[in-house]
């Protein structure tokens, strides 16, 4: 059985470098050190442990390397938590707590939130870290991210979920459009009209595709387009109608476009997920809580979106 006597913080946090980066001498760069002090504190835990962790000739780790990487992230971002926890004991909150946010939402959102965390926590350092929602999820799951906020409920046993709001998905057209004469059309209407799409394999298309599918709906495509952002700027740009989470409408100039809603469709959930399996710190807590009020708040303002919390 392995001996853990002499295993520490840093040769785990060098392991975990080395699988972020793919090389010693990469994860050397992150760490502000050398390669061989990266090389050596690997190879002592492998010794410790009595275990190969990496593959030399790959760089990747093996079985037994994954398990202790997943196990390392979560001591760091336990010792994170202790050390934010022990900064804000009879004092304010500070230190920093990762948020992770999907696109479309982040437009909407994020301002109002930094604002609100600066006015209520002015020692608190938020890091924001856009993504979709796979790369989101898991990073939350790495111990990577504190919070995240995502397209749909997570279904992993390790994760915290509450929806925070429901939003419709909508067409996006050129004002002068034959769509932009109409509040709403219905689903069976949608194979009248050309559309952008964003690609398929992403939560939001691979849920309407399936959800028309059963409606014996098919709908012609102009274009697929890697990204909502991308896809909502080319529809507010004015070049085919899209169709879009109603929060993608967020910020744009009213002029020069047309939102039309889709009768028959299911909402979209958003929702916030943790980690349930690392305690929460005290600048993560006070985070979710500034993340409910900016939604009640400034939710019930937004076109498409319905506030579940």
């Amino acid at each position: 059985m392995a001996s853990l006597k002499v295993m520490d913080l840093r040769q785990l946090n060098h392991l975990i470098a080395v699988a972020e980066h793919g090389s010693f001498s990469s994860a050397a760069r992150s760490l502000h050190t050398v390669q061989s002090n990266v090389s050596n504190h690997v190879a002592k835990l492998e010794k410790e442990l009595g275990t190969t962790l990496l593959d030399r000739r790959t760089m990747q780790p093996t079985p037994e390397g994954q398990a202790v990487i997943g196990r390392a992230r979560k001591i760091r971002a336990e010792i994170k938590a202790i050390s934010d926890d022990l900064h804000t004991i009879n004092e304010e909150v500070e230190g920093q707590v990762q948020i992770g946010c999907i696109g479309v939402t982040a437009r909407w959102i994020i301002t109002p939130l930094l604002e609100k965390l600066g006015a209520s926590f002015p020692s608190l350092q938020p890091r924001l870290v856009d993504g979709n929602t796979n790369s989101l999820t898991q990073k939350i799951l790495s111990g990577d991210l504190d919070l995240a906020i995502i397209n749909a409920p997570a279904m992993n046993a390790s994760l915290e979920s509450e929806t925070l709001f429901e939003e419709e998905r909508v067409i996006i057209a050129p004002i002068d459009h034959p769509l932009a004469e109409y509040d709403s059309i219905t689903v069976d209407e949608l194979p009248n009209y050309e559309m952008m799409m964003t690609s398929q394999g992403t939560i939001f298309r691979d849920s309407l595709d399936e959800e028309l599918s059963s409606a014996g709906v098919e709908i012609k495509i102009t274009a697929e387009i890697d990204g909502l952002r991308l896809l909502a700027s080319l529809a507010f740009q004015g070049h085919t109608p899209a169709i879009l989470p109603a929060s993608a409408a967020y910020g744009y100039p009213d002029s020069g476009w047309a939102l039309t809603r889709i009768n028959g469709l299911r909402k979209r959930p958003v929702s916030l997920i943790r980690n349930k399996r690392i305690t929460p710190s005290l600048p993560s807590r006070a985070t979710n809580e500034v993340i409910h009020e900016v939604v009640k708040e400034i939710g019930p303002d937004q076109p498409g979106i319905e506030v579940k919390i």
